[in-house]
């Protein structure tokens, strides 16, 4: 009995002396009390991201824009203008804000911001719609939000379509036409239209997927341009050597893995508010998107690598750091389309790895397409790493170097 518990002691004994005695866990431990000892390293690695994500659920919370005010213009004043204002406020993208009895007055409103369209109905457009004629109705929209503008366009459109398709067909029946007649002529040729992805046009499942990558993106660039910023700063690279016994390979690794683990759970936590609380669709392998978001998380750790080579200077890598990631969604093909980019700007776009993720991740969670399609993404991934990775030479030296030490 006492050599079997001599025995367990000495395996628990021999285990914490490679704790211990290991490089690469000496440096991990090290990194733990480096981080358990300031906020900042918990903020951005963790807090930081979780309240960017409340933030931006909050604001897209309605997925697309709803009752955007509107103000009528009414100068027929008759049962058929009053019906047509009841139809535009019916619609959801619409809401009947103001009513005016001239143009003027509207256009002063529109001004000061606070009617986003304006429909004005001319004086007699009852009778002449009796009469069979066309009447045309005028409708200005402020199209300085791009977005606004085309929700607003698209729901006032449909409900006047809808009216005007209404009053073709009574005249239609009337004139003795039976309504199966009467529907074909007054629409001759029916869209029929299936809109395979995000058909709901919820404007969140747009944007959201992109932003809350993002924030991940940008509190992975600051947090490990901090963290290895901070010993060149300070001038503990030395230390952090040492305890590598040498090796910029095993020290980096050991300092960066909980970073990793940190930023892994960030992104866990976005896949649940995406596809739990979101209802985002998930058309494909979520495992391969978590490989895909966990291979982003690294890459994007190594670029701070970089920046720090490159730069020997804190202040320097998290001013680059945060325009960096920030570009990363103009230039993602996510807004604005990247085969309608200029040849320079598309070039451009593939200095991002955030580029290949939202490729990775529509083709994955939107389309469902097989995986193969998202491989030469992950591939570039692995080319931004092999990068990052040859500057660890320069590190090291940077890190050895006194002249850069202190520097803020």
């Amino acid at each position: 009995m006492k050599k079997k518990q001599n025995r367990t002691l000495n395996s628990v004994a021999h285990s914490e002396s490679f704790f211990r005695e290991n490089p690469f866990f000496k440096v991990f431990l090290r990194e733990i009390d480096r981080m358990s000892g300031s906020t900042i390293y918990l903020f951005t690695t963790l807090i930081g991201p979780l309240i960017s994500f409340v933030i931006l659920l909050s604001i897209f919370a309605e997925g697309v824009p709803r009752n955007l005010p509107v103000g009528i213009v009414d100068l027929d004043n008759t049962v058929l203008s009053r019906k047509i204002a009841m139809w535009i406020d019916a619609t959801p993208e619409a809401e009947i804000a103001m009513h005016f009895p001239n143009q003027e007055e509207a256009y002063q409103q529109m001004a000061e911001g606070k009617l986003e369209a304006i429909v004005v109905i001319p004086d007699g457009t009852e009778k002449n719609i009796m009469k069979g004629n066309s009447e045309k109705i005028s409708v200005f929209i402020n199209n300085t939000n791009i977005l606004k503008g085309g929700y607003l366009q698209k729901g006032i459109y449909k409900s006047l379509a809808t009216l005007s398709g209404g009053i073709k067909l009574q005249f239609a029946m009337k004139s003795g036409l039976p309504e199966r007649q009467a529907k074909a002529k007054v629409q001759p040729v029916r869209l029929q239209q299936h809109i395979l992805f995000n058909p709901f046009g919820n404007y969140s499942y747009f944007l959201l997927t992109a932003l809350l990558p993002l924030m991940v993106v940008v509190f992975t660039l600051l947090s490990n341009v901090f963290a290895v910023g901070t010993e060149v700063r300070e001038g503990t690279g030395p230390d952090w050597l040492e305890h590598a016994n040498g090796s910029i390979i095993v020290g980096l690794a050991g300092k960066l893995l909980p970073y990793t683990i940190l930023l892994t759970v960030d992104a866990v936590v976005m896949n649940v508010v995406l596809f739990m609380r979101m209802g985002t669709p998930l058309q494909g392998s979520f495992a391969f998107i978590m490989l895909g978001e966990i291979m982003m998380i690294v890459t994007y750790q190594l670029l701070a690598v970089l920046l720090i080579s490159v730069t020997a200077n804190l202040r320097l890598g998290l001013s680059l750091a945060s325009a960096y990631a920030m570009m990363a969604l103009t230039f993602s093909g996510l807004t604005f389309p990247q085969f309608a980019m200029p040849a320079i700007a598309r070039g451009f776009s593939y200095l991002f790895p955030f580029t290949q993720w939202v490729k990775i991740f529509i083709s994955q969670a939107i389309r469902g397409e097989a995986i193969v399609h998202a491989l030469i993404p992950m591939a570039i991934f692995v080319l931004f790493i092999l990068v990052s990775v040859s500057s660890l030479p320069r590190l090291k030296k940077v890190l050895r170097t006194e002249k850069y030490w202190g520097k803020v």
